[in-house]
């Protein structure tokens, strides 16, 4: 491979993360605690959306509970939305002559 085919590659990869960027800000993941008893929606860039609660936990004794679960379903969605950028990011490296162990940020 020669020098302006590694520019014009580099050019293609940036055009394709932007346009990748663009999209995952846009998706949105779910994760959930307590078997689906708080959910939490983020963006893929980790932005909070969307937060629901069952109303079987607003119960002042259910407080330390809630915490807990709100915590785990905003981890859970985070993991989630981290194993959806590292296979958008996989895909999209997918057929690009790219140097043996060359990865980029949020590939695996």
């Amino acid at each position: 491979m020669n020098i302006q085919q590694m520019m014009k590659q580099a050019q293609e990869m940036q055009v394709k993360m932007q346009s990748l960027q663009a999209q995952l800000a846009e998706t949105e993941i779910e994760g959930q605690a307590g078997g689906g008893l708080v959910k939490i929606t983020l963006t893929a860039g980790g932005v909070m959306m969307k937060l629901d609660i069952n109303p079987a936990l607003l119960k002042v004794e259910e407080k330390e509970t809630l915490e807990d679960l709100i915590i785990a379903a905003h981890a859970d969605a985070k993991d989630r939305a981290d194993e959806t950028i590292a296979s958008e990011t996989n895909k999209m490296m997918e057929g690009m002559n790219l140097p043996p162990g060359m990865k980029l940020p949020g590939q695996m």
